[in-house]
């Protein structure tokens, strides 16, 4: 597989004196403006004893700093007409804000004193813990959780992506506020952060907002860390079935790891793959298990790039007599794609899809620092603007083989949600 020529970047990288990194992007005709804090520091960085902390750490930053009582930055925002918002993931944790392109000056160095200089206070961690615990209750209630988790656990039963996110009740019970700051100051230093700022603001002033609001981080401070082990997949088919009261229709969701970071390439093919699959009324397994057999009532397929390991899964919505067949036909299929080239008109229709997709998610500032954030993590920001060249250059060939190497139909995880009366 060959690639084109790589489109510009059009995006400005800066590695800033103290090991920060800033990406900006100049959008001159948008009034608005992104400012997305991303940081190292998902849950992937907990040592198991910790499990929770950096989804629960997302909820006690907005908890105020010595400077900024809790609640004020909500006001601040939104007395500006802004948003704010934050997510935590395995390989990420990440704050933003939406404001009118001449408020960023006020209010991004609110944004920084919260990232940088969270106060953690006591009262405040008791309180915001019954919130993450409810969290984990209402995660508890949802099937579709409770079985990604439970094929999580056996892909990667040795490694944080096998664990919740939100972390359980019981650690969490155990944690301290303490702790929490140990970890912030730990994990939240500037060479594990990258700042996004797309929008209507050029690039000198940004600058000087950036290192003026982010120049004073804390003293790093040490932790328990994470010592995952090597992934790989597990040989067989690991089964796991769970009964599931007051559930109408089973679940069957079927997984393998993927190639990760290091291949790029590989990877986009995989999102190939999955397009052939399972993209729209036309695609393979949606046509024949859903249109035509109507062995199934929704299908979908898969991937997710991660910076360890990342996973290609197929999940089916079908009535609990049809589970085996369903199964049967589904590795039938995968080891058709290992040992017969696909045609050339599904892999341009794929291809189409994939591409246009990019192309609607790169429209807005929001999208975009999204985008160029979540690759800054896993890979490098330049490579998410590669990834139209790189599925264009897939082909019969280049798709066959990882499918052979990575979707075999004697080797993957199986987790099945059966109703039970």
């Amino acid at each position: 597989m060959t690639l084109s020529a790589l489109p510009h970047f059009p995006a400005t990288v800066t590695r800033l004196e103290n090991g920060l990194t800033l990406i900006h992007q100049h959008m001159p005709a948008t009034p608005v403006v992104v400012a997305d804090i991303w940081v190292k520091a998902g849950a992937s960085v907990e040592p198991p004893e910790w499990s929770g902390m950096a989804h629960f750490l997302e909820h006690m930053i907005f908890k105020g700093t010595e400077y900024l009582p809790p609640g004020l930055f909500d006001y601040e925002i939104e007395a500006r007409g802004g948003m704010s918002n934050a997510a935590t993931s395995y390989d990420y944790a990440h704050f933003y804000l939406t404001v009118a392109a001449d408020a960023l000056p006020e209010t991004l160095p609110y944004l920084a004193d919260l990232v940088l200089h969270a106060a953690i206070p006591a009262d405040e961690f008791v309180r915001e813990r019954n919130v993450v615990l409810e969290e984990i209750r209402q995660a508890q209630d949802d099937p579709d959780w409770l079985g990604m988790q439970a094929l999580s656990a056996q892909l990667f039963p040795e490694h944080p992506y096998g664990r919740p996110v939100l972390g359980t009740a019981d650690i969490l019970q155990q944690r301290s506020p303490e702790e929490m700051r140990r970890f912030h100051q730990a994990h939240y230093q500037p060479n594990s952060m990258t700042i996004v700022v797309t929008g209507g603001v050029s690039l000198e002033p940004t600058l000087e907002m950036v290192r003026h609001s982010f120049r004073a981080f804390a003293q790093p401070a040490s932790c328990p860390t994470s010592h995952p082990r090597p992934l790989t997949q597990g040989e067989g088919v690991q089964r796991r079935v769970l009964p599931m009261p007051r559930l109408e229709q089973a679940r069957l969701l079927m997984a393998w790891l993927g190639p990760g970071v290091e291949d790029l390439d590989g990877a986009c093919g995989m999102d190939v793959l999955s397009a052939i699959l399972s993209e729209g009324r036309s695609a393979r397994l949606v046509k024949e298990l859903r249109e035509e057999r109507q062995w199934v009532l929704d299908i979908a397929s898969g991937f997710s790039l991660q910076r360890d390991s990342s996973l290609f899964t197929v999940q089916i919505w079908l009535e609990p007599d049809r589970l085996e067949d369903v199964e049967m036909l589904i590795c039938d299929r995968l080891w058709q794609l290992a040992h017969y080239p696909t045609p050339e008109v599904e892999i341009e229709r794929a291809k189409r899809l994939l591409c246009h997709d990019f192309a609607f998610s790169t429209e807005t500032p929001g999208q975009l620092a999204g985008l160029y954030g979540y690759y800054s993590m896993v890979a490098t920001p330049e490579a998410s603007y590669e990834y139209p060249a790189r599925i264009r250059a897939h082909t019969p060939d280049s798709l066959q083989l990882l499918a052979k190497q990575y979707l075999s139909p004697d080797r993957y995880s199986v987790t099945i949600l059966l109703p039970t009366d």
